[in-house]
């Protein structure tokens, strides 16, 4: 059985930089999987703002 993590990050824009590569390796590194990755927002342009990131790791009995 997997349990699922769900973490929202931005691809960055004017005044912020981008997070998902560092999201993605903190994860990783605690043993989560990239299973998908979601837009949530999109701008006046239709390109998405943020997104969720969807890790799993199996459960350890």
């Amino acid at each position: 059985m997997y349990e699922y993590i769900f973490v929202e990050t931005s691809l960055g824009g004017f005044f912020s930089s981008a997070t998902h590569r560092e999201t993605i390796s903190e994860y990783a590194a605690d043993g989560w999987r990239l299973v998908q990755v979601l837009p949530l927002e999109y701008n006046g342009n239709g390109k998405p703002r943020s997104y969720e990131i969807i890790f799993e790791r199996l459960i350890q009995d």
